[in-house]
């Protein structure tokens, strides 16, 4: 009897199944075994002592967490990333390029990128594979089929590409608040400037004040303001700032006080016009944003709206039209 029932259930089922409740235990286990040798009982005599103990002890957790993963990630990658490495210096560069756009700079960023993209390429072939050998068996078809190949290689794909889909939002994100950020950040320079502040001071405070409004602002001036204080030339600072963040304006800015730093003119006035133009253009762009609507709108229109309008206006009219013809069809 026993013998049957084994023989009834399918293999491919029983070890995922057996794997799954093996990795169960040896995570409840692992959990048990870090969780320290207090009982549960002393734990919440703790925390009645100290009621933010537990807050305490979840963020240290986290940190422990976030820091554990990003040091095995670290490990990992360089394996992952290693056939996919760029093969000159100009393809090396656009990556770097492309990652520091989006906010990430550390020197690791282009091995854990590219360790990512390999992954999902691994576990998308996975993935497909285990679906083509599941639709096999369920449904009898060949295994090496047409439609398997194609959405094996379709998912292997779309995971390959998601980390360069994810990376471009991120990038076009943090351009929108910088952007949206850099008028508001020239006229607090200009007040600075004005009022008695050298361009690295008006930097330097515009970091410190627009933290909390435009984080990311406050990211790019701080550490331009850190370089020049490393040694670094400022032309070398302002050129290094239009380049990496990738937004036209900044670059404009920079040749803007670049020039405006050898040629000894007045610095505030150079701001000044430059914020004036920067919020003229953000206004034809709100206006130019509100002239696309009218033409936006006549979709949804069209196929939602319309159509029950028609109905109404013209529903009634086309019944009592019908009566009048055909008699007969209304029981008259």
């Amino acid at each position: 009897m026993f013998e049957m029932i084994l023989g009834t259930i399918d293999m491919i089922y029983v070890l995922p199944l057996a794997a799954f409740i093996l990795f169960g235990i040896g995570a409840w286990l692992l959990m048990d075994w870090v969780s320290g040798s207090k009982s549960t009982a002393e734990q919440r005599l703790d925390e009645f002592r100290d009621p933010k103990l537990r807050q305490r002890k979840e963020e240290e957790g986290a940190r422990l967490s976030i820091k554990n993963v990003s040091a095995a990630v670290k490990r990992i990658s360089p394996a992952f990333a290693k056939p996919l490495q760029p093969k000159t210096a100009g393809e090396a560069g656009k990556l770097k390029g492309r990652l520091t756009q989006a906010g990430f700079r550390n020197e690791t960023t282009p091995t854990v990128f590219l360790g990512f993209k390999f992954a999902g390429l691994v576990i998308g072939l996975f993935l497909g594979g285990g679906l083509a050998i599941v639709n096999s068996r369920l449904n009898g078809v060949p295994l090496l089929n047409q439609s398997g190949l194609i959405k094996c290689v379709l998912l292997a794909g779309g995971l390959f590409y998601l980390p360069d889909i994810i990376l471009m939002l991120i990038a076009r994100k943090r351009k929108e608040q910088l952007f949206l950020g850099l008028p508001d950040a020239l006229d607090l320079m200009v007040v600075c400037v004005e009022a008695g502040l050298g361009l690295d001071q008006a930097m330097s405070r515009v970091s410190e004040e627009m933290v909390k409004s435009y984080p990311v602002i406050a990211e790019e001036f701080g550490l331009c303001n850190l370089q020049m204080q490393m040694g670094r030339s400022r032309a070398d600072v302002l050129q290094e700032l239009g380049q990496r963040s990738g937004v036209d304006d900044l670059r404009s800015l920079a040749s803007i006080l670049i020039q405006a730093d050898k040629f000894g003119s007045s610095i505030a006035q150079a701001l000044r016009v430059q914020s004036d133009s920067m919020r003229t253009r953000r206004q034809q762009i709100a206006e130019e944003k509100a002239a696309k609507t009218a033409v936006k709108l006549i979709f949804p229109l069209v196929i939602f709206i319309f159509p029950g309008i028609f109905v109404v206006l013209v529903g009634p009219a086309a019944i009592t039209m019908v009566r009048q013809m055909f008699p007969a069809m209304s029981g008259g």
